[in-house]
């Protein structure tokens, strides 16, 4: 199978292409916009292609010789998409709709998995949202992506493409741009830095370990089935203070929590039920406390990737106050 993959230098696409690499002929292809680096993919023999999912021709000529796309291009942070909406509106609404265009007129036989997130459905307070619960974005990042889903799924229906669509809880591990809650704790503590964090630190996010969302994205590969949704989700809530709180006992750190300005509209909790994919036999192999030593222990081994990309943006405690 030759699996065309978007974004594959980007945190979770990288990780999916290192799932993939001994399983099919791969593709990259990715813009290389601040959240992707070659660096991710540096020790692997790959095909790489620069491009943007946006340009109609690249994509067409990529798709026609696809037997599979799963699209990982997109921006994917609130804070940035609160300081310029517009390139959210282009990457994640326009590139994947150029993305369904080519494959409408250049390979109607392919197969799309679209890559989501939980941040379409909004926040719950009690329960978990099911696929077919109403989408109520809170950012301009996730009102991007409920936008992004809403094209795949009138393609299916009115063209008769053959689609599926993802979406996952938060993910954390290897790759991951600085900038994001994990990565940015590890690394400021490393540096005896103090950890902002949002209000009060109360806002609960379910944690998974990219290598089990990658291969949960696999099986929907082979057994998504055309039109359908599948929720991921590794059943590891946490409150973000007690995910840093976490990080420092693992790095025998104390006293370095600030508490800052929140964001706006900022989601209190984000809860799915992933039993729809669990039927078809995936289960998360990896425990929140496991996989977060295992991320801790490998950003601090590998400063040589991370050290470039952390600048002063990618560290500041209000990044949405920032001009990107």
């Amino acid at each position: 199978m030759k699996i065309l993959i978007t974004g594959g230098l980007g945190f979770i696409g990288s990780n999916f292409v290192r799932h993939m690499i001994n399983k099919a002929d791969i593709i990259v292809v990715d813009a290389l916009k601040y959240g992707s680096t070659e660096n991710n993919l540096k020790d692997l023999d790959y095909k790489f292609v620069k491009g943007d999912i946006c340009d109609y021709n690249l994509m067409a000529e990529l798709v026609k010789n696809a037997d599979a796309i799963v699209n990982f291009a997109a921006e994917t942070h609130v804070d940035r998409s609160i300081s310029n909406p517009y390139a959210f509106i282009e990457s994640n609404v326009i590139g994947t709709s150029t993305i369904l265009e080519t494959m409408r007129k250049a390979n109607s036989n392919v197969k799309l998995v679209h890559i989501s997130t939980d941040e379409v459905y909004g926040d719950i307070e009690k329960g978990s949202f099911k696929e077919n619960d109403m989408l109520k974005p809170s950012s301009p990042y996730s009102a991007s992506k409920a936008s992004a889903d809403m094209f795949v799924l009138a393609y299916v229906r009115t063209y008769g493409l053959n689609a599926v669509i993802t979406r996952c809880t938060n993910n954390y591990g290897p790759y991951q741009f600085p900038e994001k809650l994990i990565p940015k704790a590890i690394i400021r503590a490393k540096m005896d830095m103090k950890i902002p964090i949002y209000g009060r630190g109360k806002n609960v996010r379910d944690w998974i370990y990219a290598k089990d969302h990658c291969e949960a994205i696999n099986l929907v590969l082979k057994k998504g089935e055309r039109g359908e949704i599948y929720n991921i989700s590794g059943g590891e809530e946490r409150t973000n203070v007690e995910v840093v709180n976490e990080i420092l006992s693992i790095m025998d750190k104390t006293d370095l929590i600030e508490f800052v300005e929140d964001r706006p509209g900022h989601d209190i909790r984000y809860s799915l039920d992933s039993s729809k994919i669990r039927e078809l036999g995936w289960t998360p192999k990896h425990w929140f406390k496991e996989g977060l030593k295992e991320s801790v222990e490998w950003y601090l081994e590998n400063e040589w990737w991370w050290k470039p990309l952390a600048d002063e943006k990618a560290l500041h405690p209000t990044p949405w106050r920032l001009k990107w």
